[in-house]
């Protein structure tokens, strides 16, 4: 089940949990796009790059010409990834990034903080979910230690994800994809 808990930025041991059914609203409020999608024919835990974009083709090629994303991959993390440590804290840390930062989750589930204002939103995203943050907003994201999913990403830019750290401190006193 997805979850959104929302906390005070300067009190990370209290949060309000958002039912799930508030949970898109809530979010785009402060920008941020969360759907649910489906796919259009069956995947399996093998199904390639290439099944899976065509899967959800008709969602993808939609926020395509929305937004002017120019491609779209996936990328999957499994428990026995060799540099899971450090794939993991490269993401933990505070950052922006001048794209969007789009992921649907085909399979898995992992952990978005979004900081906002004197807020921080947390947001368990679960297969079937889509997440669309906004360029420049305060984020860290969450695989937990023995990650296992599997997601779709676009981008507008040949770069892809390139982030910018903002050193704030502030993601460390939040509970991590275990504790959430």
């Amino acid at each position: 089940m997805s979850q959104l808990k929302i906390f005070d930025a300067h009190n990370p041991q209290h949060a309000t949990q958002v039912g799930e059914g508030d949970i898109s609203q809530c979010l785009a409020d402060i920008g941020v796009r969360f759907e649910r999608w489906q796919a259009t024919a069956p995947l399996t835990a093998t199904s390639t790059q290439d099944e899976v974009l065509n899967a959800y083709q008709a969602s993808v090629s939609a926020l395509k010409a929305e937004y002017g994303f120019q491609s779209a991959d996936v990328i999957a993390l499994t428990p026995d990834h060799p540099d899971k440590a450090a794939l993991r804290a490269k993401f933990l840390d505070e950052h922006i990034h001048t794209d969007f930062e789009v992921r649907f989750f085909v399979e898995g589930k992992g952990l978005f903080y979004i900081h906002a204002d004197d807020k921080v939103y947390g947001i368990m995203c679960e297969a079937g979910d889509l997440i669309s943050v906004p360029a420049n907003a305060k984020h860290w994201f969450d695989m937990g230690p023995a990650p296992a999913f599997k997601c779709i990403r676009l981008f507008t830019t040949p770069e892809g994800w390139v982030a910018q750290y903002t050193g704030d401190k502030l993601a460390a006193s939040f509970p991590r994809f275990d504790e959430f």
